[in-house]
């Protein structure tokens, strides 16, 4: 089995700096950041505490050249996927393993098709964390699911990530059916995220409201009628779980999309809504509640800019 002992990575958002900590901890030496520029300067100044803790990270600009890493982690937000491939690509080589921790359900292909490579895991984090400035602080209960489409059989790539992340104590799980959920934090993307940006809500806030309960359910409903088409078919199951996972999330925390709203930030609605209203387009299926937060939250933006 190929062990992973070379690790370039990209993103230092909240989902970056959870995982990246983490693995600096395992080994300072196993991991480098790329970053150029304007933003490399500021890391190094600044550094970024985490948890409480200072990190200086070793990091590396894009122009640089070097040996491929054994793994590559992509932690952007899919406003900076175009960028993020031209800035990794020196760091890919023929049996460089890739894993996506963006959200949706689409970054996976564009990242294959580019590098033309099959060496991708899908993956999804699940968790609260939050970043302001360079001061980021998350929960114990942050992990990512992780694998091939079907994991039934453990492929050579996953049984590399897995003794990673065993060593370096990064929480994951394995799901049988990757496919399923990926769409099923997306369906709960679609729901709370675009939802809290609008409100400007924290999690709390769904459990005592039940107008905004009832838009995120409208919304992820037209998630689930689309996996219908998609032949994933999401269930009242997903549904369920969603809200046994919102129940021990931090009610004072919130969303990646509206920490992008209230910080005047480029969101992610397109890979959002934007996704449900082209998908709905393709299979005939009307997605109204989508198509009005797209036109929402675009307007938005434009307003906080």
């Amino acid at each position: 089995m190929m062990s992973i002992n070379s690790i370039s990575a990209i993103g230092l958002g909240a989902i970056g700096c959870t995982y990246y900590s983490k693995l600096y901890d395992y080994n300072s030496n196993i991991i480098k950041i790329i970053a150029g520029g304007e933003r490399g300067l500021r890391y190094k100044k600044n550094g970024f505490v985490i948890n409480g803790k200072r990190y200086d990270f070793t990091y590396v600009n894009p122009e640089e050249k070097c040996s491929p890493a054994d793994l590559v982690i992509i932690s952007v937000k899919s406003t900076q996927l175009a960028q993020a491939l031209c800035d990794i690509k020196n760091h890919i080589g023929k049996n460089t393993i890739i894993i996506s921790l963006l959200n949706g359900i689409t970054s996976e292909k564009i990242i294959g098709e580019y590098f033309k490579t099959d060496n991708i895991i899908y993956s999804l984090c699940i968790g609260d964390s939050n970043r302001d400035g360079n001061r980021v602080d998350f929960s114990d209960m942050c992990h990512i699911n992780f694998g091939e489409e079907k994991n039934d059989v453990y492929s050579e790539n996953v049984k590399a990530v897995k003794e990673l992340f065993d060593r370096s104590k990064i929480n994951y799980n394995i799901p049988l059916d990757m496919i399923h959920e990926l769409w099923w934090k997306f369906m709960v993307n679609v729901g709370i995220n675009q939802v809290s940006a609008i409100l400007k809500s924290n999690y709390g806030d769904f459990k005592k409201s039940g107008y905004a309960k009832e838009l995120m359910n409208k919304a992820m409903f037209e998630v689930i009628e689309l996996s219908k088409k998609a032949g994933v078919n999401l269930n009242e199951d997903d549904l369920n779980k969603w809200y046994k996972r919102l129940d021990s999330i931090n009610p004072n925390s919130r969303t990646s999309m509206c920490q992008d709203i209230i910080y005047g930030r480029k969101t992610e609605v397109d890979i959002f809504a934007g996704t449900v209203c082209k998908l709905g387009e393709n299979y005939d299926l009307d997605t109204p509640i989508n198509r009005v937060f797209l036109d929402i939250i675009k307007a938005m933006e434009e307003v906080s800019n």
